[in-house]
């Protein structure tokens, strides 16, 4: 278990250091910002969004490495899915490190963003790891006021 916490924890970092999609988006449609009081963490998501498919999607923002490479892996995950798709994912995702169901908690079809699943116990860190997420909701409904953690 303890190499798969480093892989985890390795993981996290280059999405921090090196965040994909990370940047403006010209041709968005569709966009929301969010703040993490409790921390500073501030996220813009960005997506461009065509027969309710994700054709592109990008975030700018600053923050905690948590907040950041959960916002990076999640614009990964959800390129070239449907909205539904993401609204999906976001519930699977909220599920995964909000609440502890076991192994339940765990499904291997999360690929990358599983890296997040031990931020269940770290309270205050489920707020960094969901802030973008909660963005992306906002940005899927045409949302156009700041989403909160608190």
């Amino acid at each position: 278990m303890s190499d798969l916490t480093d892989l985890y924890q390795e993981l996290i970092l280059d999405h921090n250091r090196r965040p994909r999609n990370f940047g403006s988006l010209t041709e968005a449609n569709r966009s929301a910002r969010g703040v993490n009081p409790l921390c500073g963490d501030k996220v813009a998501v960005h997506l461009r969004v065509e027969d309710e498919e994700v054709k592109e999607i990008r975030f700018e923002g600053t923050g905690c490495a948590i907040s950041i490479a959960s916002a990076s892996v999640m614009t990964e995950s959800l390129k070239g899915r449907t909205c539904g798709d993401a609204r999906n994912l976001f519930e699977r995702f909220h599920q995964m490190v909000a609440v502890d169901d076991g192994p339940a908690s765990h499904p291997p079809e999360m690929g990358k963003l599983a890296a997040f699943a031990g931020v269940r116990h770290y309270p205050a860190r489920v707020k960094c790891a969901t802030l973008a997420w909660h963005t992306l909701r906002a940005a899927l409904e045409g949302d156009a006021q700041a989403v909160s953690t608190e």
